[in-house]
């Protein structure tokens, strides 16, 4: 089946590539059908409570007395930790934990994380000129036959250019990334990112700046905090290599096709043979 046909989605985001790449008919089932039943792991629920402190910590800009930045740092942390705690346990990948005991430790495992690696973070956290928390857009950009989406953690003047802004992300993570600012996932991300914060701001955008902070206390005393830069003007073969993944991937869910699970899967597997075994997506639906 070789026809083609209208899209199923309006736009592309680094997160529904990633997943389309890895898992097509997992893909279809909460971006198509918009179904999110799948449960979350403890590392991403960690990472998003995280997300949420630092864009409350950042909202405002720094506070100008020793009193006040405690205050605002310890508010922050507890957003996240209440962000964990309103979380059901029907939304929690608890993988081995079974019993209500193991669940109950799984859950303050996953506070312990939270708090320890925010406090890495917040310990001596960059510094800034901020000039927008969780800047959101969708925008249609030439030559890319679908628009595309982003949320980016920081908007900040850059240091690199004057009259530019650079790009912040950060992660929560287990190990420090392989690659660094070489990593494929990092520029793929970075790229949207550069779309849609430079249709939104009407200035240059320089660089994209991603934090990584390590959740394990590093045993050698190392920093914590881990810092990678991508330098769009150095990012040329990128941008041509994004343009032709976007209309590949756009042409690829514009034709009919049957949806194959993908049972290796480390996050959705299991998920997306039971979805085809059920047969609860019908790709001649239609949509």
């Amino acid at each position: 089946m070789t026809g083609k046909r209208k899209p199923p989605i309006k736009y592309w985001s680094h997160s529904s590539l990633m997943a389309f790449l890895r898992n097509p008919l997992a893909w279809h089932k909460r971006y198509v059908e918009k179904i999110y039943d799948t449960p979350r792991t403890p590392a991403s629920i960690v990472g998003s409570a995280g997300h949420l402190a630092l864009e409350n910590f950042y909202r405002n800009s720094y506070a100008a007395n020793a009193a006040k930045y405690k205050e605002k740092k310890e508010g922050s942390i507890n957003k996240g930790l209440d962000y964990i705690r309103a979380i059901s346990d029907s939304d929690i990948d608890f993988g081995r934990a079974k019993t209500r005991a193991a669940k109950k430790e799984k859950r303050a495992s996953m506070e312990k994380d939270y708090l320890q690696v925010i406090s890495f973070y917040l310990a001596k956290p960059p510094r800034h000129k901020v000039l927008g928390v969780e800047v959101k857009g969708t925008v249609a950009v030439r030559g890319l036959d679908l628009p595309i989406k982003a949320i980016s953690d920081l908007v900040v003047e850059s240091r690199s250019e004057k009259g530019a802004v650079d790009i912040v992300d950060h992660k929560f993570v287990a190990a420090f990334s392989k690659g660094g600012a070489t990593k494929t996932l990092f520029i793929m991300q970075a790229v949207f990112n550069y779309y849609t914060v430079s249709a939104l701001f009407e200035k240059p955008v320089r660089k994209f700046i991603v934090y990584e902070c390590k959740k394990t206390k590093n045993s050698d005393g190392k920093k914590q905090l881990r810092k990678y830069e991508i330098d769009f003007k150095k990012c040329a073969e990128d941008f041509k290599v994004f343009e032709r993944l976007i209309n590949d991937a756009t042409a690829e869910i514009s034709r009919q096709r049957i949806f194959l699970p993908n049972p290796s899967d480390m996050f959705e597997g299991e998920n997306s043979f039971d979805i085809y075994r059920l047969g609860l997506i019908d790709d001649e639906s239609g949509k």
